[in-house]
């Protein structure tokens, strides 16, 4: 350990960066009463003390930031910055122009509205009994996408996360873990400071264009 004037300093702790793409069965938390799986048991050769930024529940699946850095885990799970996290998401039935509407422009949950997102029908074959959206939020309520779309009717079979503000990774296998890029670091840190005011704006985008393609839906 080096010395300053004569006393001991421990060097600062190496800050660490880790992206996991989270299966089913895992609990996002250090440890778990229940004795259930934790994300940490997938992480194996990081020995530093990082904790998951944000959760994915029980069920659900996809990409996951640990990270030892608080100050930056702060700004992307602060709702102010507006970092957006986009979910691939599989319901029951076939939510309809109504539905949508709802979902981008808020629902009340627990007698708070939520903030807009973006909504987008991806897959809605007539009389199937399950259809696919795409859903942008941008901020972290607790099971926020499951209960917006319990809340319209439309109970999620499967939810799994795609992205974190700039961060994607399709080659990621569920259960695998990377280290992030210095460049990824620094996209994400100006992500916590580009996306401060630009949240409306991006889900208005965003819910003009769900109007436009549940129009299409309906005349098909």
């Amino acid at each position: 350990m080096p010395r300053v004037d004569g006393r001991r300093v421990r060097p600062p702790e190496r800050h660490r960066y880790v992206l996991l793409n989270k299966p089913r069965g895992y609990v996002t938390t250090r440890s778990d009463p229940q004795r259930r799986p934790t994300v940490l048991d997938l992480l194996h050769a990081v020995h530093e003390y990082v904790y998951p930024v944000g959760r994915l529940d029980f069920d659900s699946e996809g990409l996951l930031l640990l990270t030892n850095d608080g100050d930056l885990a702060a700004r992307l799970t602060h709702p102010r910055h507006g970092v957006p996290r986009v979910y691939e998401v599989r319901v029951l039935g076939i939510p309809d122009a109504h539905d949508l509407d709802r979902l981008s422009g808020g629902v009340v949950i627990d007698g708070r509205r939520t903030a807009r997102a973006g909504v987008q029908l991806t897959t809605h074959d007539r009389g199937a009994a399950e259809s696919s959206m795409i859903i942008t939020i941008h901020e972290g309520r607790n099971r926020e996408v499951r209960r917006m779309c319990e809340s319209i009717g439309h109970p999620v079979v499967r939810l799994r996360r795609v992205a974190i503000g700039p961060l994607r990774d399709p080659r990621l296998k569920p259960g695998k873990w990377r280290e992030l890029t210095p460049q990824e670091v620094r996209r994400l840190q100006d992500a916590t400071r580009r996306e401060v005011g630009r949240t409306a704006a991006g889900t208005s985008s965003d819910h003009h264009e769900v109007t436009k393609r549940t129009r299409r839906t309906r005349s098909i």
